[in-house]
């Protein structure tokens, strides 16, 4: 019998770690776009899944982005088939007219498609092929916005979105093993002419900048990254925790959640303090997208330098006024 190439491997520990604790009767999911990466995770799914007792299948979805995109998605379900992957099918979304770019529009709608197929089958999870590499280029574009640890903290392993599992199984997998792996097993991906167009910024930073720093720095670089992200998601789930706590215990008014005590706020650590007033906001009903640094910084004025200063103006027309030691919605 031929040795099991290491890339192979690799890639299948991976998924049997991601897949140790899932339950059927739901099947796992892989959404799969015909790349190297998500290929090989499609693969070695395919072979540990039942192994593990779990039905294994496949989503694609056509963005409708590209010319033969319709078709690319064909080969896709078709290549799955043939594997023995079940259920199997493709999700073709809009991405005009959502909002942002192009690249969060499209992710948008991907997202959106992943859910509801993972829905409408029952599934267990949905398998995510993004890689080591994927992460290191994440915590260089949160720098670059200048994202705070919630940004830095990169990709979760495991995130659920509208109820569905998302487990990302390959963020200790080297972008060139998964292509190894494809190699060893005689797939061959598609390559996708995004990854390589200069109007995205993901692209010039895989193209220009990660090169650059692995020339500079070293190869350990991509894995010092993705390492740094995995350590402050660490720190981030503790002050989360503790600003949860916060602000249930800053929530004096059974009867109105929109207020808070000042006392109650006053004496936390700044981390934990602009948590407090972050979350309050989503809760207010400010949107996730449109709720910056400033404000937070303006509400956190309100406790921490209140000089009789008006009410704080958030988006969807929403403020916040102190009056007295409680801070309330206007």
């Amino acid at each position: 019998m031929a040795a099991l190439a290491p890339p192979v491997a690799a890639v299948r520990a991976a998924v049997r770690k991601a897949l140790t604790g899932v339950r059927p009767p739901g099947p796992i999911l892989v959404a799969c776009s015909g790349g190297a990466d998500s290929l090989a995770l499609a693969a070695a799914t395919a072979f540990v899944a039942p192994r593990l007792g779990l039905t294994a299948g496949l989503v694609t979805v056509d963005h409708g982005l590209q010319p033969g995109s319709a078709e690319r998605a064909l080969e896709v379900v078709r290549w799955a088939t043939g594997q023995g992957l079940d259920p199997v099918e493709v999700a073709t979304v809009v991405v005009a007219g959502r909002p942002g770019g192009p690249e969060a529009a499209a992710r948008q709608a991907r997202y959106q498609a992943l859910v509801e197929v993972a829905r409408r089958h029952g599934a267990a999870a949905v398998l995510l092929g993004h890689t080591r590499d994927d992460q290191a280029e994440t915590v260089l574009l949160a720098l670059a916005r200048g994202a705070g640890p919630h940004g830095l903290s990169g990709m979760p392993v495991r995130r659920d979105l509208d109820g569905v599992p998302l487990l990302r199984p390959l963020l200790d997998v080297d972008r060139d093993q998964t292509r190894k792996a494809c190699a060893a097993l005689g797939l061959s991906p598609w390559e996708d002419p995004h990854n390589t167009d200069p109007g995205y910024a993901r692209a010039r930073v895989r193209a220009d900048l990660m090169p650059a720093l692995v020339a500079t720095l070293g190869t350990g670089v991509v894995a010092n990254l993705a390492r740094t992200a995995r350590l402050i998601a660490e720190d981030t789930a503790v002050l989360d925790g503790l600003a949860a706590e916060a602000l249930d215990s800053a929530r004096t008014d059974p009867e109105n959640p929109a207020r808070l005590a000042v006392p109650e706020l006053v004496g936390l650590p700044g981390a934990v303090r602009t948590r407090v007033l972050h979350r309050w906001a989503l809760e207010l009903g400010v949107p996730a997208a449109a709720l910056s640094a400033r404000h937070v910084a303006a509400l956190d004025a309100l406790l921490t330098d209140w000089h009789g200063q008006g009410p704080v103006h958030l988006p969807g027309a929403i403020t916040v006024a102190r009056r007295g030691d409680a801070l309330s919605r206007g």
